[in-house]
């Protein structure tokens, strides 16, 4: 496979601009697979060696549009690092900022507004644990209560605290959020996440779930490699879809 050739600009030091192009690849990933939501939500990327900076799209571009140079850099207040032609999307660092700030290892913060992931936040009882995705998840799952859009800075605090130690939240009546030590990891978390709620609402129209006890669910978990760092934490699987998107579409990476 022949990718075209991108350069560097002299702004951005070597390691700032790997990750550029990794969480730009991610956008267009979303928007590939249907998780982009007009110009909305969030995929937030600390910045290797700057643990209280964090990237994020520019407000206004359609995921397609994302590219390495033109994502946003800010701090854990929302604050724009350098220049920037686009404005952020305040809601964007209400509690991305907030768990940037408070949790060293959650390098990469996402949110989005898929279907059946919002069905699942809005039903009373959440995910269920009753397929195969599902039990990948077992223990990893928080709720936080609708508060409304996620734009007050005070909500932050309560989000994290809603968090705890969960690489999952699910925001009542909103959507999911997923928290990883890569990107990859996060993605991971979401993807598993998409196909859970996607069984779940299938399956839920054929009436009664059987329950998967719960040492069956343990051990799944245990069993699990998807966001194991040992076994790559995703990453084969992002690589693999980023090699899909440099075929379709590189720009992404200017």
């Amino acid at each position: 496979m022949t990718t075209l050739s991108f350069t560097r600009p002299s702004r951005f030091g070597a390691e700032e601009w790997d990750a550029r192009v990794q969480l730009a690849a991610a956008y267009r990933i979303f928007a590939m697979l249907g998780w982009n939501e007009l110009i909305y939500n969030h995929i937030s990327l600390r910045v290797p060696g700057e643990p209280r900076h964090f990237l994020v799209n520019p407000f206004g571009l359609h995921y397609t549009e994302v590219t390495a140079s033109n994502l946003v850099k800010v701090d854990v207040d929302g604050n724009i690092i350098g220049h920037s032609d686009w404005p952020i999307n305040p809601a964007g660092f209400t509690f991305h900022g907030a768990i940037h700030a408070t949790h060293p290892s959650a390098h990469c913060v996402i949110h989005v507004h898929t279907t059946p992931t919002m069905a699942v936040c809005c039903s009373e009882d959440g995910l269920s644990f009753t397929n195969f995705y599902a039990a990948h998840l077992w223990g990893k799952i928080a709720y936080h209560d609708f508060e409304g859009i996620t734009v007050h800075r005070d909500e932050g605090a309560r989000i994290l605290a809603s968090a705890g130690d969960k690489p999952v939240l699910l925001l009542r009546n909103h959507g999911p959020v997923a928290i990883g030590q890569t990107l990859p990891m996060a993605f991971s978390y979401m993807w598993v996440l998409q196909r859970a709620c996607e069984v779940q609402l299938a399956s839920s129209q054929l009436g009664k779930l059987r329950a998967i006890p719960e040492p069956v669910l343990e051990k799944c978990v245990r069993d699990a490699l998807n966001f194991d760092p040992k076994y790559g934490a995703g990453a084969d699987s992002f690589a693999a879809l980023q090699r899909l998107v440099d075929r379709i579409d590189p720009g992404y990476r200017a």
